[in-house]
């Protein structure tokens, strides 16, 4: 290595091996390395061979200062006929997070900086980590080398995530039996017990609050990895100030250290010759049929349909989505991974078919981000995975909503009724208003007024991540204040 390359600061970044964990932490890494840093970035051995297949054997090699590396999750390898191609079942990960990833981690690390003696790469000089893991916080203690979480969730859900604890110790988690999920409990109680959420029900709060069981693996998990959380360097969101203030305003009364450095789509955008723009982070094979097809739309007329990597249905739901779909005569691109559907294949009927060949393309998976700036796309039928709203909104699309667990209802409400820029599709979805809705985002006022909105916010995503520009400026400050804080390059 020359001098200069070992002058360069080192962060090391390791996501929760999910799609959805990994995409944000990816482009944080992508930020870091156009401000002069060498990345090194960790996927699981399992991800490792998912990364491969879908996106060819050179796709790791990256380049000499940004690399990846791999540490084994201990877990067995998958039962089933997915070729390994699916997500890991997320309680079992996160007891093999909690249980198996430190040994690895610490190794990796050593031999990091043992091949910083012979100049390979520069020392590590510290840490990023998405913050539902705490075994790099121990990491990062031990090597005295700073640390910074990335939440992968909104400001709004971390909040909800840090007062896990609280709840529980009000007596309000968990419920007092299993009846209160299906009686109109969730529906009718209000949270008002969390400052800085509006209007909120409990319906509303994160799907793992939401148990009767009071010895339930993944509230307890939360619980643990929360109380960690206040000893780390700083905390960063993939959100902007003018989206989630009041959220933001309640965490800085709870946590000494925190910024928004979002939204990464419009940051990224603007990375003058961004050499890495075409280095993804899809586990999944993207379909390049997806934006061919686009381009012989007409302009926002599509319904882009992806319920993310890890929503699953019924199967008949998936008949009442793809009906809604085909009633409503609209043109529509659906991503339907293999394994959508609860204990089967997904089959679509002959009929169905037929009736929306002229209008419609069917891929496993597809570039989000390039599909929803596309010109033809008009709305997004969505699950509400947090990288798909602020994708989203940097394309200025508003959505229908369909959350399924986790962090999407909360990410629900504030999108369809804090911002106004989405309408939520009922749980138990019908055809009839599948139709009807898709129609009212296409077509209809209420369609017109979340545009505007989205728009404005697309806007305003914009004008904060430029030079100047509040995330800007925040990142900036984060990466003087903390990663570099503890370095020297004299």
């Amino acid at each position: 290595m020359s001098n200069i390359a070992e002058r360069k600061p080192h962060a090391v970044l390791v996501p929760v091996p999910l799609q959805g964990h990994i995409n944000p932490l990816f482009k944080l890494a992508k930020l870091l390395h156009s401000r002069g840093f060498h990345i090194t970035f960790v996927h699981t051995d399992y991800n490792h061979k998912r990364y491969l297949k879908s996106r060819g054997p050179n796709a790791l090699r990256g380049l000499p200062d940004f690399r990846f590396e791999t540490i084994p999750d201990g877990l067995p390898p998958l039962n089933d006929d997915s070729d390994g191609d699916v997500s890991q079942h997320i309680p079992s990960l996160c007891d093999s997070i909690r249980n198996n990833f430190l040994q690895p981690f610490r190794q990796l690390l050593a031999k990091l900086n043992h091949s910083a003696t012979t100049g390979l790469n520069p020392p590590v000089t510290c840490l990023l980590s998405d913050c539902f893991m705490s075994f790099p916080i121990q990491v990062a203690q031990e090597l005295s080398v700073p640390i910074i979480l990335l939440s992968p969730v909104s400001a709004g859900t971390f909040l909800c995530f840090m007062h896990f604890r609280y709840l529980v110790d009000k007596g309000i988690v968990p419920l007092k039996d299993e009846s209160y999920l299906t009686n109109g409990y969730l529906d009718t109680t209000k949270v008002e017990c969390i400052p800085g959420l509006n209007n909120f029900r409990m319906r509303d709060l994160p799907s793992y609050v939401k148990t009767a069981d009071p010895n339930d693996f993944m509230l307890e998990y939360f619980i643990e990895v929360a109380g960690r959380v206040p000893t780390v360097s700083a905390i960063v969101f993939n959100t902007f100030d003018e989206l989630e203030r009041d959220a933001m305003n309640a965490l800085s009364s709870m946590l000494p250290s925190l910024c928004t450095i979002g939204p990464f789509p419009s940051f990224l955008d603007q990375i003058p010759n961004n050499h890495l723009a075409s280095l993804g982070s899809n586990l999944w094979n993207e379909d390049p049929k997806c934006l061919q097809w686009l381009q012989s739309q007409e302009p926002r007329s599509v319904v882009y349909v992806n319920f993310g990597s890890i929503t699953v249905m019924s199967a008949d739901q998936l008949l009442e989505f793809a009906w809604g779909l085909a009633n409503s005569k609209k043109p529509f691109l659906w991503i339907i991974r293999p394994d959508l559907v609860i204990g089967g294949s997904v089959i679509l009927s002959s009929d169905f078919v037929n009736e929306t060949r002229d209008r419609s393309l069917i891929a496993g998976w597809c570039p989000q981000e390039q599909v929803l700036n596309h010109s033809s796309v008009g709305g997004f039928l969505t699950h509400c995975g947090w990288n798909s709203i602020t994708e989203s909104v940097c394309a200025g699309v508003p959505m229908l909503c369909w959350p399924f667990f986790a962090d999407q209802p909360t990410n629900c409400r504030y999108v369809c009724n804090e911002w106004e820029i989405g309408i939520e599709i009922d749980t138990n979805v019908k055809r009839e208003e599948v139709e009807k809705l898709v129609n009212e985002l296409m077509v209809g006022e209420k369609g017109k007024k979340m545009r505007k909105k989205t728009m404005y916010l697309k806007k305003k995503a914009e004008e904060f991540t430029k030079p100047g520009g509040r995330s800007y400026m925040n990142l900036d400050k984060v990466i003087k204040e903390v990663l570099l804080k503890q370095t020297s390059f004299d």
